[in-house]
């Protein structure tokens, strides 16, 4: 996906949230200057593979299988330590920086690529973790309109960023294990932003034509929202199907 096609939805989590545009893209420009170009075709050729993308939530415990079975597995953040401890390596992580950011720093190290996400809110972490992490191994993205090094194939968290890439390498099909989107202990930041993980997914999803499993139950409502931010383009979207 392109920013292009990315933007009108970009505006209506800007919108949504309270959050300020410039405060994405300063810190884009801060990681901007301290990342390298990271060509992805480095993450391998993921065409009508399998892929996994791990979220963080409890029941990943009990569908690490899904992710054992795959072909290629992204995770999501914390999800990359869950299954490592599970004896599932990750073939690529997608991390903000906020919960384990060390974890992301060794796996550069090792040679295992990490997309490091830069946003608003996030640049101390930038600035302290960007530097740690081994140049060769390290995409870093935004999701303001990309310049330089930086890359934005579409999504907003970690885990639906997962979902986007993964799309952008040209997966053959996408399975979840470790999500969750009704979570009573989330706060209502938290809980937003599962709402809105779930109206991505949905719309990759239709451009797609793919059927997510994680996604039953949740499509008329996201469909709604994602008619109402998008109009004609989910229009001939709907015509595709």
């Amino acid at each position: 996906m392109n920013f292009a096609t990315f933007e009108p939805v970009y505006e209506a989590i800007l919108a949504d949230f309270g959050f300020d545009r410039a405060d994405d893209e300063r810190v884009r420009d801060t990681a901007a200057d301290l990342a390298t170009p990271f060509p992805l075709g480095r993450l391998g050729d993921w065409a009508d593979e399998t892929v996994a993308v791990a979220g963080a939530a409890p029941c990943l415990a009990d569908e690490v299988e899904l992710a054992r079975d795959a072909d290629v597995v992204v995770a999501a953040s914390t999800a990359a330590d869950a299954l490592a401890d599970r004896g599932v390596a990750v073939d690529c992580m997608v991390t903000d920086l906020d919960k384990n950011p060390e974890t992301a720093a060794e796996l550069t190290r090792d040679g295992v690529p990490v997309a490091a996400h830069a946003h608003g809110d996030n640049l101390p972490a930038v600035r302290e973790w960007l530097p740690r992490f081994a140049d060769e191994w390290t995409l870093a993205t935004t999701q303001a309109a990309p310049v330089g090094p930086l890359h934005n194939p579409g999504g907003f968290t970690d885990g639906d960023r997962a979902a986007f890439l993964a799309d952008h390498l040209g997966a053959g099909e996408l399975v979840f294990p470790g999500w969750e989107f009704d979570d009573p202990a989330v706060d209502p930041m938290k809980a937003l932003k599962l709402d809105w993980a779930a109206r991505l997914l949905r719309w990759l999803e239709r451009r797609r034509d793919e059927r997510f499993a994680v996604l039953d139950g949740r499509r008329a409502d996201a469909d709604a929202a994602l008619r109402e931010i998008l109009g004609e383009a989910f229009a001939r979207d709907a015509a595709d199907q």
